[in-house]
């Protein structure tokens, strides 16, 4: 393989990419010279959302056509709009070659069928909408049109090539993507000389493979010929910010997500006069939390517009999207909202500015934790900050808009495919603005609310716009909104997909990954993938914690003669033994344990513990383990007299009863090839949160030596 070529060395010097950028496309360009690749077996390009994918494949495109392959396929999703950008972004990167006659750019939909043998031995770039009528175009100049790009060695690109969602489809939309994954295959059996490369965000798709019988999409597992993992870039920001580091009450990730209530999700679907009035927009509190977002967008531009113009800085353009409900009707209603919040906001600016002063106040607090996190940026004054506020309301620096439509997307992006920013703050609210490939700039707002019943990895992913390439100092003024129960599922699918991908990058998955189910007389049996309801996933991976969270007890009178019984139980497995020492004990006992104490507890709807994942989840790991002596056994660790708050500080729920150091030690110290259970017994009093009764508190921790294990609690 050369890495000497003319495209490869013009293009990363245009653009000037990284080290660990290059090094990857080639060694994707070298893996797709040395190893066969078909739709069934690809080679991968597995990157982050949000992460600089396109950049990626586009090098790998140039290197391969300085090593012999003669043309591109790129297969893309999405609009109109987005396929215009993909040509125009294709158009701009090779440019060079266009303009001396060494490559040309076509979408397959407009591209003539008149070409000469001159044009067609040009380094050739078709972009091909994933729809049925461009797939038959391309088929169509490849069988009559154009028989010798047959003879040709062409590259396939498959990009955003993720297959998680189909099986939860409309039956006749699944059998669409099925006609178009066998159009695929059709392409790839009519070129003699093809390799096909998949770009994909979420490993998921690594598992799946959809194929065409008889009017039924069938899924067969497939191994990719390879894998290259895209580097990360250093000023990415994805889940393991929003899920992970927000667990550290000393990160600005910490204050980042604003709960959402289930009721105010209702009022926002459509006009109800009975629930909202739209001349109460300022007071109401229907709408407590949209409004709140809407003031903190407007203060943390101002804040960040105010650092920025102190420190010589170009004062930077900042972006709110509002995505609650997937019908336009709704979007309209939206609309109708916030800009009489905003017209509200205006008329008490000009009248009475002073009267402005506690909604500003309570956003400039918040906003003042998380700013004073980064030490090198100085917070400005509640007073400058009131009066750009008041500034930007009165001289209309906000701009309201609806995204719905591919003519609204269109109008709205800039040549590089990312939202155009006009005004310093702009709101957009809508569906469109979210699908796959507009890239949000300067975004510190996101208000998110669709139900998460039916939840998918890739639609979930596809909406996570918070994603990508983040100024950290941006972070500090940015913030998430949206009900718990959309959190909690994308916790899930964030732990599934990390989890995936860290087994991926150990080469763990040629090991295979454990998919799991209970069938309907109990047993563990394996589950297929793409039987997987992603928003009731539990992801057991090396010493992970499993707990109930946001729980509260029962009354004592209830549930005072069930913690005696699990009081005598559990003394019984210590007759003359330290309690302060973890002891081996039969998975069956510790089972009557957990369902004892689900009796005592009463879960929050909201939060995804399931008492039946619980136990499925131990019963694997304790049937699994690698000790045979262990094998059917669980190590217990107990805990008496703990005082522990139902609330943390800062509001939330506790979620540590382990939270001395020391306990968790222990177990882990233990936890080698079998799990442990910690069961912590609580005193529960009223001051603390609880209703005057004690209780126990399960922790299960996961073995060190856990294998990859999707637990599915529901299936499809």
């Amino acid at each position: 393989m050369t890495t000497r070529g003319e495209m490869f060395n013009k293009l990363i010097k245009k653009r000037n990419d990284a080290e660990d950028l290059i090094l990857c496309m080639e060694d994707a360009v070298n893996k797709l010279l040395q190893k066969e690749t078909s739709s069934q077996s690809p080679g991968i390009l597995l990157g982050k959302i949000q992460s600089g994918k396109t950049r990626a494949f586009i090098g790998i495109m140039a290197l391969s056509f300085d090593n012999g392959y003669d043309a591109a396929i790129i297969l893309t999703k999405g609009t109109k709009a987005l396929l215009k950008q993909t040509v125009q972004r294709m158009e701009g990167d090779f440019a060079d070659f266009i303009q001396y006659d060494k490559a040309d750019v076509f979408d397959v939909m407009v591209m003539p069928d008149n070409l000469t043998a001159y044009e067609r031995n040009k380094k050739l770039i078709i972009i091909v909408k994933k729809e049925v009528n461009n797939m038959k175009r391309i088929l169509d100049k490849l069988a009559s049109v154009y028989p010798d790009l047959r003879e040709k060695k062409v590259l396939i690109v498959d990009d955003e090539a993720d297959y998680a969602s189909i099986s939860f489809r409309k039956h006749a939309e699944a059998i669409e993507v099925g006609r178009i994954s066998s159009q695929i295959d059709e392409l790839r059996s009519i070129v003699k000389k093809v390799d096909y490369l998949q770009v994909t965000a979420t490993p998921y798709s690594l598992y799946l493979q959809p194929s065409m019988v008889e009017d039924k999409v069938e899924f067969l597992p497939k191994r990719p010929a390879f894998t290259v993992l895209l580097p990360k870039h250093n000023d990415y920001i994805g889940g393991e910010f929003y899920f992970n580091e927000s667990e550290d009450e000393n990160s600005i990730a910490h204050f980042i997500f604003e709960e959402v209530s289930v009721e105010e999700r209702a009022v926002l679907k459509e006009p109800d006069a009975r629930r909202l009035k739209l001349d109460d927009v300022v007071s109401s509190s229907k709408i407590s939390v949209l409004r709140k977002a809407i003031v903190n967008f407007l203060v943390g531009a101002i804040i960040r517009r105010k650092q920025q113009a102190k420190n010589g800085e170009t004062q930077q353009k900042y972006a709110f999207i509002a995505h609650s409900e997937i019908h336009r009707n709704s979007h309209g209603w939206q609309l109708e909202i916030i800009r009489m919040l905003i017209t509200e906001l205006a008329k008490i600016a000009e009248d009475s500015p002073q009267s402005l002063n506690l909604l500003i106040e309570e956003s400039y607090d918040d906003m003042k934790k998380s700013v004073d996190k980064i030490n090198s940026l100085e917070m400005p004054t509640k007073e400058e900050v009131m009066d750009g506020v008041i500034t930007s309301l009165l001289e209309e620096h906000i701009m309201i808009t609806t995204v719905n439509s591919d003519k609204e997307v269109e109008e709205l992006l800039d040549d590089k495919g990312q939202l155009k920013l006009r005004n310093p703050m702009n709101i957009f609210i809508g569906g469109q603005i979210l699908d796959r490939g507009v890239t949000v700039n300067n975004l510190i707002g996101f208000y998110y609310g669709r139900k998460p019943k039916r939840f998918q990895q890739d639609t979930v992913l596809q909406h996570a716009r918070m994603y990508g390439a983040r100024p950290r100092n941006d972070l500090a003024v940015t913030r998430f909104y949206t009900t718990r129960d959309i959190y909690e599922v994308m916790r899930r699918i964030h732990e599934f997909d990390s989890a995936l991908r860290e087994a991926f990058e150990k080469g763990d998955h040629s090991n295979g990954v454990y998919f799991i189910r209970k069938d309907v007389t109990g047993r563990l049996v394996p589950c297929s993938p793409n039987k997987l309801l992603l928003s009731s996933l539990a992801t057991l991976r090396p010493h992970k914690r499993l707990l109930p969270i946001g729980f509260q007890t029962e009354y004592k009178t209830n549930i005072g003669g069930i913690v005696e019984q699990l009081d005598s139980i559990i003394d019984g497995w210590f007759p003359g033994k330290d309690e302060n020492k973890p002891v081996l004990i039969k998975l069956n006992d510790c089972m009557e344990i957990i369902d004892l104490i689900s009796k005592t507890l009463e879960l929050d709807e909201f939060y995804s513990f399931n008492w039946k994942t619980f136990k499925a989840s131990l019963e694997h790991l304790s049937l699994h383990s690698r000790n045979n002596s262990e094998t059917g056994k669980v190590w217990i660790l107990i805990r008496k007299g703990r005082n522990l708050s139902r609330f943390k500080d800062d509001g939330t729920f506790s979620d540590a009863p382990d939270g001395s150091k020391t306990d968790d030690a222990i177990a882990k110290k233990v936890s080698i090839d079998t799990p442990s259970l910690m069961l912590f017994r609580q005193n529960g009093r009223k001051d603390n949160g609880w209703k005057d009764a004690e209780f126990w508190w399960p922790v299960l921790m996961t073995p060190q030596n856990t294998e990859v294990t999707i637990f599915a609690e529901e299936t499809v």
